[in-house]
């Protein structure tokens, strides 16, 4: 686990996870204002974190997945610092991924892909999530598409590559692959018969 304890500590944490080219304007977003941010070991529900101060005895938190490829780590934790800006900006008057953090994180995102240091095509899906800004970029398919290409470590398939009716196996449990509903396939558990909503980019093993 990893806090920006100092600024040149922060430069260099982020020198670690993000493409070389975007640590200085990452650098100066999280130190324009008091945050604390941290890199931390991976979480099944969640790739990256904002908290807001408890009781005034704190101050903000963000905090980032540490097993994310450098791109999904720097989308991840633009979106956080949009988070953080619309507290700062708004306090709790609004709601966590409405018109305001929209706003925020295109903000954010739109210095980057001016400054034309993406991969095109990561470029093209970033244009197109400034346009029509998600929630996450779990539900942005097509960004998150994009982001997974660039995953150090590919293991198995995505979902969305299987027919459909054909088994897999997740988590070390055996599926029957279903119906796509939005963004993920509505799956049935062999062993079971349960029914689970899977996303389309989910890594799975093919059998």
């Amino acid at each position: 686990m990893k806090n920006n304890q100092g600024s040149e500590d922060l430069k260099e944490n982020l020198s670690e996870y993000i493409p070389q080219a975007f640590v200085p304007y990452v650098h100066d977003l999280l130190c324009s204002t008091k945050v604390l941010f941290r890199i931390v070991p991976p979480r099944k529900t969640k790739l990256g974190d904002f908290r807001k101060p408890l009781n005034g005895k704190s101050i903000p938190q963000i905090t980032v997945n540490n097993d994310l490829n450098p791109y999904a780590f720097l989308i991840t934790t633009l979106h956080e610092i949009a988070h953080l800006h619309t507290y700062l900006r708004y306090g709790h008057s609004v709601k966590p991924h409405g018109k305001e953090w929209k706003y925020e994180f295109q903000q954010v995102l739109l210095p980057l892909i001016s400054a034309q240091k993406f991969p095109e095509t990561l470029k093209l899906c970033l244009k197109n999530t400034i346009t029509n800004t998600k929630a996450s970029s779990f539900s942005d398919i097509p960004l998150n598409r994009a982001l997974r290409e660039f995953d150090r470590d590919k293991k198995g398939c995505h979902l969305e590559k299987i027919e459909l009716g054909k088994h897999f196996t997740l988590n070390k449990k055996m599926f029957k692959k279903g119906k796509l509903r939005r963004t993920r396939y509505l799956c049935t558990e062999v062993s079971s018969g349960k029914a689970y909503l899977i996303h389309a980019l989910a890594e799975v093993n093919y059998m």
